[in-house]
């Protein structure tokens, strides 16, 4: 007779089913329903299910997204809508250059972590970074994997399953549920900010979303973005120096 055997705790197999688990984490069911939002917003905008299961995989971080949807709504050309969903994405660099040392062994292949970087967004970039410290060195790949591919797995067919129940769905439903997707977005990199000048981005950018959307509308985003990006950075650097020369005297 053959017995199912138990992964070992040293095995990778135990520690990628480690990290699956984490689907059933706070953060993991938050994001989940943000999809279904995601979902009802672009079964609301008329984008093809084709299209929407396709983007939830490739580009996977909701925020771009949802800049994406909104180009496209906006009528702004490809170019536009390239630069804006990059200019979002950017911010994942640092997550990934944080979470690479902490998840490398020195027997990892390159190109495993340049794979696992697809999945670094800022669900994942949070549960890892709280979880790994207690994973075993060289198990952090197999257990990040595990969350991270699962997670990503489980919201396209939950978008695809979404999209068609979502317009039999009351308005207020459907509504409160397209809530979530901004919610989620601005919640999240609040939360996840580290520094003041991203506050004050946050903050810049929303006001110039809402000036730039009545005098731009095309490149709102964009625009809202870069500039409201450069007058905190400069602010912030501005106070930082301020701040120098005042200790200094």
């Amino acid at each position: 007779m053959n017995a199912e055997v138990e992964p070992s705790e040293t095995s990778n197999r135990y520690w990628f089913v480690q990290g699956m688990r984490g689907l059933f984490s706070v953060p993991a069911i938050i994001l989940m329903l943000s999809f279904v939002g995601f979902a009802a917003f672009t079964a609301e905008a008329g984008i093809p299910l084709g299209q929407v299961v396709f983007m939830t995989g490739i580009v996977w971080a909701l925020p771009a997204k949802v800049i994406l949807v909104g180009s496209m709504l906006s009528g702004a050309n490809l170019a536009a809508a390239f630069v804006a969903v990059t200019l979002s994405s950017v911010r994942m660099m640092p997550m990934v250059a944080s979470l690479v040392p902490e998840i490398r062994s020195e027997r990892t292949p390159t190109w495993v972590l340049l794979l696992l970087s697809h999945f670094v967004a800022i669900t994942a970039w949070v549960f890892a970074m709280e979880r790994v410290p207690a994973v075993p060195r060289n198990r952090r790949v197999a257990f990040f994997a595990g969350f991270g591919i699962t997670l990503t797995t489980v919201n396209i067919v939950l978008v695809g399953v979404a999209y068609g129940l979502v317009t039999t769905f009351p308005p207020i439903v459907s509504g409160c549920l397209f809530f979530l997707t901004p919610v989620y977005f601005l919640t999240s990199i609040w939360v996840s900010a580290r520094h003041r000048v991203i506050y004050w981005a946050l903050a810049t950018g929303l006001v110039l979303g809402v000036v730039f959307r009545e005098i731009a509308p095309e490149f709102d985003i964009l625009l809202a973005g870069l500039i409201g990006g450069t007058i905190a950075w400069a602010g912030e650097r501005q106070l930082r120096r301020t701040l120098v020369g005042s200790a200094a005297t």
